[in-house]
């Protein structure tokens, strides 16, 4: 067959989980996904919600099977040489659908070819092929470097977790209760003080609670430092959790930032402007406590945004300010307060 050489490589990549003021939530998860001629190859796939084979949280011989499998090391797990190449974020259940492939070596190449949305044990290549991609021929030095590099790591990368510090024990126990529940791990301290090296290695990021003071802050830092540990720092906006776990959820982003989809939010007279790199769905929501302290939110926008710079309209009490935007691809979360 006839396919001109691309270029395959590997990066981390997240499907972004959130919790809904009304309780509901979306899971969090770590993946590492593919990236052909230096794009991800999720994004040319409209606005898939779907992981790829690769994730943070399967066990170690799991991964290591997958990662044998894309090799062709072992026989493909669908009929006609077909792999799943991107699934359900939610389960492995083959019946919520997912984008499978024509895996193949000519020569010391490797092919990916025949692109198909597929819900059962056989693909419809002209029903649900997606004909505008592909076919992708690879190097076989440089695919069997990238991926092979995933087994010398004997393993997935590991999950993340949060380290919460602060004083509003409540607010943070119900913080860390809402990480948990989309799968990310979260413990509560007072400081960093004692905690070993090891275990502060486990960690992504670190929330601090407004109570907690600038000595506090640059003490617990320096004991990240200590232990050889780059952490991501988060200044909660309000104390809102559906605020709180967007803006966590930001810190834990590992993608590189030329391979996300949302790039840009900023909130300022009276409008929303968004930045997106490829046609994505986004959700823009805000969130504001009133003289009560209790909660609000609002929908302001869902729909399909084609690249490029975008205005969405804020409605007249989240446009005074004193309001939080939270605008959210399947892959990405950006947080912004509401200029006054």
């Amino acid at each position: 067959m006839s396919a001109a050489y691309a270029t395959f490589g590997l990066a981390p990549a997240m499907r972004a989980g959130g919790v809904r003021a009304d309780g509901g939530y979306q899971v969090h998860r770590d993946f590492v996904d593919f990236v052909v001629d230096g794009s991800p190859l999720l994004f040319q796939l409209s606005d898939l919600d779907a992981v790829s084979p690769l994730a943070s949280d399967i066990p170690p011989a799991i991964f290591t099977a997958q990662v044998r499998s894309l090799l062709l090391e072992s026989a493909a797990p669908l009929p006609d040489d077909r792999y799943v190449i991107y699934g359900c974020p939610e389960c492995e259940d083959l019946a919520c659908g997912a984008v499978t492939a024509v895996i193949e070596r000519e020569g010391d190449d490797y092919v990916w070819r025949d692109f198909a949305w597929q819900t059962d044990e056989h693909a419809d290549l002209e029903l649900n092929g997606y004909h505008g991609i592909g076919p992708f021929r690879f190097p076989g030095p440089e695919y069997r470097e990238a991926l092979g590099a995933l087994l010398e790591d004997s393993g997935p990368p590991p999950g993340r977790r949060v380290l919460l510090i602060g004083a509003r024990v409540a607010l943070l126990a119900k913080l860390a209760a809402a990480l948990r529940t989309i799968g990310i791990g979260a413990d509560i301290t007072r400081d960093a003080d004692g905690v070993p090296a090891e275990e502060l290695r486990g960690y992504g990021a670190v929330a601090f609670g407004p109570t907690v003071g600038e000595t506090e802050r640059a003490a617990v830092r320096k004991a990240f430092d200590r232990a050889g540990v780059e952490v991501a720092c988060v200044d909660g906006l309000a104390p809102i959790v559906p605020l709180l776990v967007a803006q966590i959820e930001h810190a834990l982003d590992r993608s590189p930032l030329p391979q996300r989809r949302l790039t840009h939010l900023v909130a300022a007279d009276g409008a929303a402007g968004i930045e997106v790199t490829s046609p994505c769905r986004v959700q823009l929501t805000a969130y504001r406590l009133d003289r009560l302290s209790r909660l609000h939110s609002q929908d302001l926008f869902d729909g399909v945004l084609e690249p490029g710079s975008h205005r969405i309209p804020l409605d007249g009490r989240t446009a005074k300010g004193g309001s939080y935007v939270v605008a959210r691809t399947s892959g990405s979360v950006l947080v912004q307060a509401v200029a006054r």
